[in-house]
């Protein structure tokens, strides 16, 4: 994909999109924030072709660590090189397209105890990433995470906010907030900010419980919260009159209404479902990427 030029009224972290219908301009000064503007979805994933697939990389290709987190991750990708206005984001009441960077962000326990730290993980993908590729990744940023302790971007820039006085943090936010809306945010802060992303996404299957609808942040950019649960079984009636054993991971999206429309989100799910049923596309590199309008 070829690399779209910087142009007046763009942002160090993205593109203006300029050519959308005259209400998709208007809908950010009125829907003022994400949480004004969050779509709830939910759907659930036949695990059949998945677990043949999972058990694959780990035996063929070696990937011992290889799961479910990581197949969601790769068809998301996957998904954005190919509905590329799933990588949008609203700042100050304007449209952008993040470009080729595919932020994706997600909180990672120290350890399984109780009451272990968390830290945030910011892994960036390309849009003809493959499995392997987001494999990879994703087990340096976490095995990192682990390893770091405090000692990553994000806790040291958090540690040092937490220093302040609960005025000055509140005025702090206040001036970051002011910064990022006119695209002046530090880029230090915005490498270590969780909040600006391409999506968020939270692995709830890992504590055993179903998944959750997350709001969006309305600090940052983020525009997408991904959540998925538990493994469950279902017993389901065939046509023949049998009964067939099925297992299911569910899922939920809370998502940013503004960035496109319903036609173009539902367009956009339904080809991830697509891609989760047939995950041995994700070994290759799509055929093309798609850009995003201007």
């Amino acid at each position: 994909m070829e690399k779209r030029k910087k142009r007046f009224g763009d942002r160090y972290d993205g593109y203006r999109v300029r050519s959308l219908s005259p209400m998709s301009y208007v809908s950010p000064f009125i829907m003022k924030t994400r949480n004004d503007s969050s779509n709830l979805f939910s759907g659930s994933v036949e695990l059949g072709r998945i677990e043949n697939y999972i058990k694959k990389k780990r035996r063929e290709d070696g990937f011992s660590g290889f799961g479910f987190l990581h197949v969601m991750i790769a068809s998301y990708v996957r998904l954005v090189s190919q509905k590329p206005a799933m990588n949008r984001f609203i700042a100050g009441q304007r449209i952008y397209q993040a470009g080729e960077d595919i932020a994706v962000c997600m909180m990672v326990k120290k350890s399984m105890e109780l009451n272990a730290q968390e830290s945030a993980i910011k892994v960036i993908f390309k849009p003809d990433d493959t499995a392997e590729d987001v494999y990879r990744k994703m087990e340096v940023a976490i095995k990192e995470a682990r390893q770091q302790g405090d000692s990553n971007l994000f806790d040291i820039v958090a540690k040092i906010i937490n220093w302040l006085p609960a005025l000055l943090i509140r005025l702090l936010i206040s001036i970051l907030e002011f910064m990022d809306y006119f695209g002046f945010m530090p880029k230090i802060i915005h490498k270590a900010s969780p909040f600006h992303c391409s999506m968020f996404i939270t692995n709830l299957g890992s504590l055993g419980i179903p998944p959750i609808y997350h709001h969006l942040y309305n600090f940052g950019t983020c525009p997408i919260f991904f959540a998925f649960g538990a493994k469950r079984t279902a017993l389901e009636l065939q046509k023949d009159g049998s009964v067939e054993k099925h297992k299911y991971v569910d899922f939920t999206v809370v998502s940013d209404e503004r960035i496109t429309d319903g036609h173009y989100y539902a367009n956009a799910f339904k080809q991830l479902d697509w891609i989760l049923r047939h995950p041995d596309i994700l070994d290759e590199k799509p055929e093309q990427v798609i850009p995003d309008i201007d």
